[in-house]
């Protein structure tokens, strides 16, 4: 599992150099070094730790494909979700080579704090919820059950709530705003997750409905 982890996370960082250095058209950008070096450290070692800590939560999230008990408005979503991470990388390569794209020291820095506090917070929702699988579904086989501690005291998708702050670090390390321009649509696609996840947990799990009464909000703390 180890070996197949390091090989999933090593096409993918590949993968993310073509496509913002083919676009960019030079290899000159230290924001997308740092960037992509952060991004071939911090998954193998977030891996191992889930490895060490909960290994059938490691398994779950590593299985790529689409499930049978999937529901197909989430088959979309992904589908949907692909697309636009395709076409954000590829702004912001294109942004690089047209208006020259660049970030100084200090928004390298701050951009990439941003990456690794919502790493951060993405590893304490896997801490919290062994169920944190990549699709939605009800996951019987497992005995899923409501998790209500920790960030889901909060809110009810604290791990859409903390990738946003991932596509929100990225342009600002690269020193895109093409790349941040493409903000409001993550949140609205996040959005739109959220509906379809708690519309599936809602008919299948147990004591959700319950859950979603004691806390108001979805992703945003006093918001929404």
């Amino acid at each position: 599992m180890i070996g197949k982890l390091l090989m999933q996370n090593t096409l993918v960082v590949v993968a993310m150099g073509v496509l913002l250095f083919g676009f960019a058209g030079t290899l000159r950008w230290p924001g997308a070094w740092v960037y992509l070096i952060a991004s071939a450290v911090i998954g193998p070692v977030c891996g191992l730790w889930l490895a060490r800590v909960d290994p059938a939560l490691l398994a779950e999230r590593m299985k790529l494909t689409a499930r049978e008990e999937q529901p197909s408005d989430d088959k979309r979503f992904m589908l949907v979700f692909l697309v636009a991470a395709l076409l954000w990388f590829i702004a912001m390569g294109l942004d690089r080579r047209i208006n020259g794209a660049d970030a100084g020291a200090a928004q390298i820095v701050v951009g990439t704090a941003m990456y690794l506090i919502s790493t951060a917070l993405i590893m304490w929702v896997f801490r919290t919820n062994s169920f944190a699988a990549p699709v939605v579904k009800v996951q019987s086989e497992r005995d899923h059950q409501v998790i209500s501690n920790g960030p889901y005291a909060v809110v009810r998708h604290p791990m859409y709530a903390s990738i946003m702050l991932f596509f929100a670090g990225v342009p600002l390390t690269l020193g895109s705003w093409w790349g941040l321009a493409f903000l409001p649509l993550f949140f609205l696609l996040f959005a739109v997750r959220t509906r379809i996840e708690e519309r599936t947990l809602l008919a299948g799990l147990p004591g959700y409905a319950d859950y979603a009464a004691r806390v108001r909000y979805r992703l945003v703390p006093g918001l929404w």
